[in-house]
């Protein structure tokens, strides 16, 4: 569910982020929407160590690298390119030209990063994505320049890598990881900015532009996060692949656009695919090589060992453990710890 969530969140600040542009330029925009949420997951990051929840395992010094890459990849220069594409495409274009993160993103975590889709999860994935295309293939329905298609498709790239970037961190805290990626991100644009001489809009549209950010980036982003946890990069793309109809069908009232009759039938396609991937099942004999690590977990079958450490009676829990050397067979998603070969 966390899959469809945080496409759901995206999508509908898609036709948002399209009014916002209007007003306001690309750059000082991303720096924006950013910015809010990375203001909004440090509020929920303090509640949540006000409360009592699972701790969850903490980013690395070693994580920086990826981290980075992320802020400048997903976290610059990918909403940039949208907003510069949404410049030159209707909302219903723009929003439904994002379809291209998720093929983008399975391409390259399955022929470079060991991520794996089975015959039902494929199908199901090129349903979903089918749909997407068929309402962007909907003559006389929307408008779209050479120059608008060239620049959201080159953010759906740079989102593909970030994705496949998010996935190695996917066991660390997604709290923390989505709160410094947005926050990072949405001071570097700042910064950029200001030194570029761009002015920023007034404080009633950036007050707007904060919300919609912490709503289809901050949480969004968390959302992403857990999914690529549990099932792996390009599944989670063709679960994502649900925002480009959110965002047109959003694009309706908020932007006074129009959806012609292709809509119920890509809808049609699309549910049909994600009921394909909700119902995949994969298992087989698969070894599992000695690993230690740090991650919140349950003690299932993966996860057999003795505590030495205090505090960790209870589950979920995370702490640093070891993986011994493991041969078994079971239904399981291409996950952090079901990186294999096939």
């Amino acid at each position: 569910m966390c899959g469809l969530a945080s496409g759901i969140a995206f999508g509908v600040t898609a036709p948002l982020a399209k009014r916002l542009v209007a007003d306001v330029a690309p750059v000082p925009l991303a720096s924006l929407l950013y910015l809010g949420a990375g203001i909004g997951l440090g509020l929920l990051a303090v509640a949540r160590r006000s409360g009592r929840g699972a701790r969850e395992a903490a980013l690395q010094a070693s994580d920086r690298p990826t981290l980075a890459a992320m802020i400048v990849v997903g976290g610059l220069v990918g909403p940039v390119l949208m907003l510069v594409g949404f410049t030159h495409v209707s909302g219903v274009a723009g929003a439904l030209l994002l379809n291209l993160e998720a093929p983008f993103t399975m391409l390259l975590a399955v022929a470079l990063f060991g991520d794996h889709l089975g015959p039902r999860a494929l199908m199901g994935a090129l349903l979903v994505i089918a749909g997407a295309a068929l309402l962007s293939a909907s003559p006389g329905e929307v408008s779209a320049d050479g120059v608008g298609v060239a620049a959201v498709a080159g953010a759906c790239l740079a989102w593909a890598v970030d994705n496949n970037l998010a996935a190695r961190l996917a066991l660390r805290d997604p709290l923390a990881v989505a709160r410094w990626k947005t926050a990072g991100a949405g001071t570097l644009g700042a910064l950029l900015s200001v030194g570029l001489g761009m002015r920023f809009p007034s404080l009633r549209v950036a007050g707007t532009a904060l919300l919609v950010g912490f709503v289809g980036y901050g949480l969004s982003i968390v959302l992403a996060v857990k999914a690529v946890r549990a099932l792996g990069a390009a599944r989670q793309a063709a679960f994502f692949a649900i925002a480009p109809f959110v965002g047109a069908v959003g694009a309706v009232p908020l932007l006074g656009e129009t959806l012609g009759p292709r809509a119920l039938a890509a809808a049609v396609l699309m549910s049909g695919g994600l009921v394909m991937l909700w119902r995949e099942e994969h298992a087989h004999i698969h070894t599992h090589e000695a690993l230690a690590h740090d991650h919140l977990h349950v003690h299932d079958a993966h996860h057999q060992h003795v505590h030495d450490q205090a505090g960790t009676g209870s589950e979920p829990h995370a702490h640093p453990h070891v993986h011994g050397p493991l041969t078994h067979a079971h239904p399981h998603l291409p996950d952090a710890h079901h990186r294999h070969r096939h």
